[in-house]
C-alpha cells in the first residue's frame, strides 16, 4: 500500500510539473536588456507583460481576456448581451468576457531580430462566437527603450453600420499606476480618470474622453514613473479606472485603462493597419522619447 501511495504521489508531482511547464510555455517574451515585453499565447497572443529588464516588474494588467494591450473593434447591436447588458458586435483579440480564449492560428518568435509575430481568430466579447471574418495579426519589435507593435485586422464580414469609436488599441495597466497624463498644446496635463463602477451607479458610462495634441498618454505612480502609450496620428483618447476589490498588480481586479481612439465603421473588405509604441520610465523620459520619435519621422514598424 505504501509503495502504491508513493508511486501515486510521484505521478501527481509529475503532472503538476507538466502543468506548470505548460503554463510557462503559454507566455513568450522579448528582452533587449532595456525593456521586456511578453504575450500570452493561450489568450490570443495578447500583450500582457511590459517592464524594465533590470527590475522584471510587470506594469500591465491581464485580469481577464479583455484586459491586455490588444485589438478590439465595435459594430452594430447583434442581439447579444454581456453579463445581462445588451451589447454589440465586438471581436476581441483575447477572447470573451466568460473566459473563452481566442484561437491562435500562427506564432513566430525570432530573438535575434527581436521580433514576435502572431495571427489570431478572435471571439465576440459578449457571445464568445469565433470571428473568422475579423482575423487579427500583430508584429512586436524592440528598439532601445521602445516596444513597437504593428496591429492588423482584415474584416470580411457584413457592413456594421455607422462609424463608431474604435480602440487603437485597448491598454490596461496595473491599477497602482493611477495618475494619468497627456499633452495639450505642448503642456503636460494631469486629470483624474473616472472610476468605472461609481459612474455606472450614477447612470454615466464611466469614460473620460480627451485629446492629446502630441498623440501620447501615460499612466504613472506618485513618483511620476510608469507606462507611456503613443499611437501616431491618433489624438483622441478615452480612459477610466476600475477599483475592483482594490488588488493591484498584473492579475489584480483593479486596473487603469486608456485607449487612443479613431472613428470608423467596419465595412466588408476593410483592412485596419496601424502602429503603437510602448515605453517604461519617468514622465519626463516618456515625453522625451515620444517627442523625439515623432520628430524623427521613423515610426514605421518592421
Amino acid at each position: 500500500m505504501k509503495k502504491i501511495i508513493i508511486i501515486t504521489l510521484c505521478l501527481f508531482s509529475q503532472l503538476l510539473l507538466a502543468d506548470t511547464k505548460k503554463a510557462k510555455e503559454d507566455w513568450a517574451y522579448l528582452d533587449n536588456g532595456h525593456i521586456k515585453i511578453g504575450l500570452d499565447k493561450s489568450r490570443g497572443a495578447c500583450i500582457g507583460f511590459l517592464g524594465e529588464s533590470k527590475t522584471g516588474r510587470n506594469l500591465l494588467n491581464h485580469f481577464d481576456e479583455g484586459r491586455f494591450v490588444q485589438q478590439s473593434y465595435y459594430g452594430k447591436s447583434d442581439g447579444s448581451d454581456w453579463n445581462g447588458k445588451p451589447w454589440v458586435y465586438n471581436p476581441v483579440q483575447g477572447g470573451s468576457w466568460d473566459k473563452k480564449p481566442a484561437r491562435l492560428l500562427k506564432f513566430e518568435r525570432d530573438p535575434k531580430k527581436q521580433l514576435m509575430y502572431s495571427k489570431v481568430e478572435p471571439r465576440r466579447w459578449s457571445s464568445a462566437k469565433p470571428c473568422p471574418e475579423a482575423l487579427m495579426e500583430q508584429y512586436i519589435t524592440l528598439d532601445g527603450k521602445l516596444a513597437k507593435i504593428n496591429f492588423i485586422m482584415n474584416y470580411t464580414g457584413p457592413d456594421q453600420g455607422k462609424a463608431r469609436h474604435q480602440e487603437m488599441p485597448a491598454v490596461f495597466v496595473d491599477g497602482a499606476l493611477k495618475n494619468f497624463y497627456y499633452t495639450k498644446e505642448g503642456k503636460l496635463i494631469s486629470e483624474e480618470p473616472r472610476v468605472l463602477a461609481e459612474n455606472k451607479r450614477k447612470g454615466k458610462d464611466g469614460l473620460r474622453k480627451g485629446t492629446s495634441s502630441s498623440e501620447w498618454v501615460a499612466y504613472v505612480d506618485d513618483n511620476k514613473w510608469g507606462v507611456g502609450v503613443y499611437t501616431p496620428g491618433t489624438t483622441n483618447f478615452t480612459c477610466y479606472k476600475a477599483r475592483g476589490n482594490g488588488s493591484t498588480g498584473p492579475k489584480g481586479s483593479s486596473c487603469s485603462y486608456v485607449s487612443p481612439i479613431r472613428t470608423f465603421a467596419l465595412t466588408t473588405g476593410l483592412e485596419v493597419n496601424y502602429s503603437v509604441y510602448l515605453t517604461v520610465g519617468t514622465l519626463d523620459e516618456i515625453k522625451e522619447r515620444f517627442e523625439a520619435l515623432k520628430k524623427s519621422n521613423t515610426n514605421k514598424v518592421r
